[in-house]
């Protein structure tokens, strides 16, 4: 995912100008949520964003401007719009810079004129293996199936999965990539590999990384599993396959960096798998009634004014949390937990 450090060399101001070129270039779904993401650490950096796009909006205003009429711009070109209409730019602009996913609010009245559309985006390609685990795969990632009585083993040849693994103490289910191995028994985690490095990020329950080696004994070879961590959820582990080789003689333990991940940094790094929804110019009321369709968690309007509220953007159908944090954060709808419903509402 695209990342934009704030520091010594790049500011707020600067962040918020690359994530503004990013959203007008058209931003991922992984960016999006990046975005959002900023967007939510710090208050300084929704300011900054509706800053930068209150100037652009008025330095395009230049575009007007034609030297071969004058060799000053016009002043009126810059000039304060009529105070009336001020209220509803400065909104629209807001929302514009600090749309995540795309998402843009309008006044109810403009959406009569709008063509509203929902769009279903398949998810990943997904396998249901005969014990009931799933498998779901990333774009050109492969896998190779083998079970037997004693253990459930399945060869990530490339690219990246993600597995939720039915419980089964006496068949250990493995995922092996490269010279390493996942040992897992009921739990679930994603397993990407190239030729850089393996990486493994648990999301439920708790796995073993092992790494095979070949030994000889009694003159056959017989392949033996070395421990090298266990992770739980939350953690990520990266075995960096490259820098081993380089050196001379190759280094005896690979090197392994294991991390704590955040729920969102979870969320980015799993952005790919799931339905997602896009959604063109249609009414807050109508977006919830998608969402409820493929969640057990159901969004709940209480007001015409909120239900009104016109949406366009693209959504993981199963991240409902997230596309209420982005009201929440962005547009003034706030959200309350009652059972199994969360019920959105207009803040004051």
């Amino acid at each position: 995912m695209q990342q934009f450090p704030e520091n010594s060399e790049s500011s707020i101001e600067a962040a918020a100008a690359r994530w503004l070129a990013s959203r007008d270039r058209g931003m991922t779904a992984t960016e999006q949520d990046g975005y959002l993401q900023w967007l939510s650490e710090n208050t300084d950096h929704g300011t900054a964003v509706a800053r930068l796009e209150k100037d652009w909006k008025a330095l395009d205003q230049l575009s007007q401007w034609r030297p071969t009429h004058s060799l000053q711009p016009n002043p009126d070109l810059l000039a304060p719009r009529h105070k009336r209409s001020w209220r509803w730019s400065f909104w629209l602009a807001a929302a514009a810079s600090i749309a995540i996913a795309g998402i843009l609010l309008w006044p109810h009245a403009n959406a009569q004129s709008r063509q509203h559309q929902a769009i279903i985006h398949p998810g990943p390609e997904r396998m249901v293996l005969e014990d009931g685990s799933i498998v779901e795969l990333n774009a050109g990632a492969k896998v190779e199936v083998n079970f037997n009585p004693e253990e459930r083993r399945v060869q990530l040849v490339c690219g990246e999965a993600h597995f939720s693994v039915a419980k089964n103490a006496k068949r250990p289910f493995i995922v092996s990539a490269n010279k390493f191995a996942v040992r897992a028994v009921g739990t679930a985690f994603s397993v990407s590999v190239d030729q850089e490095a393996v990486s493994v990020l648990v999301t439920d329950g708790k796995v073993r990384l092992d790494e095979s080696e070949t030994e000889t004994q009694a003159d056959h070879p017989a392949v033996v599993l070395r421990e090298l961590s266990q992770l739980i959820a939350g953690q990520r582990a990266v075995i960096s396959i490259a820098s081993r080789a380089l050196t001379d003689p190759p280094a005896a333990l690979p090197a392994l960096q294991v991390c704590d991940v955040t729920p969102a940094e979870i969320d980015r790094a799993l952005s790919w798998k799931g339905l997602r929804l896009e959604f063109v110019d249609m009414p807050l009321g109508d977006v919830i009634a998608e969402f409820n369709r493929y969640n057990g968690k159901q969004l709940v309007i209480t007001d015409a004014k909120t239900a009104h509220v016109v949406v366009g953007g693209n959504f993981r159908a199963d991240n409902v949390d997230s596309f209420v944090r982005l009201l929440d954060t962005c547009f003034g709808v706030g959200a309350q937990i009652r059972g199994n419903q969360i019920v959105l509402h207009r803040l004051p």
